[in-house]
């Protein structure tokens, strides 16, 4: 059934030149399916190239690109320059919240708890204690991320590191849980819990069914779930988000939750997490991805 629709014919821009392209296209084929089921005319793009060509008589576009050229400004940008609404942050958010070193500043500004770090350049010897975990500064998807236990370690994660980005962002590895919370609009998801194979949510734990169990809601106090729900909407505002965003965190066996970053284009392939706490909130996925098109707007 059609439902009242602020835009009727949009696009879905999928795939990208990014290292997460292959995750991008089932994003974006799962959330056209959900737009269609919507009511909505879509048309789907395969982006392969740093620009976009739309077909005539788009409205609006849903981007569903994730890594560069989706999550870090310049396909927003872009939009922006040719006047056509988009889904998710704007062009300053979305490169803040990609950029791990940028994220990591504007949570301390805003004495948001998250894991002391450092900004690796090459050339340069990590000061952090073990354990720690290596990342990319501008990568999602757990792409080139490793965590060093031992001293042996670190030239391997470095060097993997490294073929990703040539600044890294090494923090202190907490020993705990891994939570996320999935925020759209003003409204803070259930948080669920993530329960990965060697407690290592790496790419085959996400994108390889089965590997991970999941728990909507996750098993936790209701002081945790609030505080954590606090702390993923404090982060979206401070990062200055909007449309939709995901919140991950790290719960200490002390108690406390340690933001590790914000992904401002979650994934929504079948193992992805936001589309699993708007179910738990009663939100079906094609409703989840009609409420997403209806906030695409231009600005921010």
């Amino acid at each position: 059934m059609r439902s009242k629709n602020t835009f009727n014919n949009v696009a879905v821009l999928k795939g990208g030149p990014s290292s997460e392209r292959s995750v991008s296209l089932k994003s974006g084929s799962a959330v056209a399916k959900g737009l269609r089921e919507s009511g909505y005319s879509v048309s789907e793009i395969d982006v392969t190239e740093r620009s976009v060509n739309l077909p005539a008589g788009i409205e609006a576009v849903f981007i569903a690109l994730h890594g560069e050229f989706g999550e870090d400004g310049e396909v927003q940008r872009i939009l922006e320059s040719r006047r056509i609404p988009y889904t998710g942050s704007g062009p300053k958010a979305s490169a803040a919240s990609f950029d791990k070193r940028i994220a990591k500043r504007i949570l301390a500004e805003n004495k948001i708890l998250t894991p002391e770090y450092e900004v690796l350049k090459r050339g340069m010897t990590p000061r952090i204690g073990l354990p720690a975990v290596v990342k990319p500064a501008r990568q999602g998807s757990s792409i080139g991320v490793y965590r060093v236990f031992a001293e042996k370690d670190w030239k391997p994660a470095l060097d993997g590191a490294f073929a990703y980005d040539d600044e890294l962002i090494v923090e202190k590895y907490i020993k705990g849980r891994e939570l996320t919370a999935g925020v759209v609009g003003k409204e803070v998801f259930p948080v669920v819990e993530i329960v990965a194979p060697d407690d290592w949510y790496n790419y085959d734990a996400k994108y390889t069914g089965g590997r991970t169990e999941y728990l909507v809601p996750a098993p936790v106090s209701v002081e945790t779930a609030a505080r954590c729900s606090a702390a993923a909407a404090g982060t979206f505002s401070a990062l200055g988000c909007r449309g939709m965003g995901r919140v991950d965190f790290r719960l200490a066996e002390d108690g406390k939750a340690y933001v590790l970053e914000l992904n401002n284009i979650p994934g929504f392939t079948e193992t992805s997490l936001l589309p699993k706490a708007a179910l738990a909130a009663g939100i079906t996925f094609a409703r989840l991805c009609d409420r997403i098109m209806k906030s695409a707007t231009l600005g921010g």
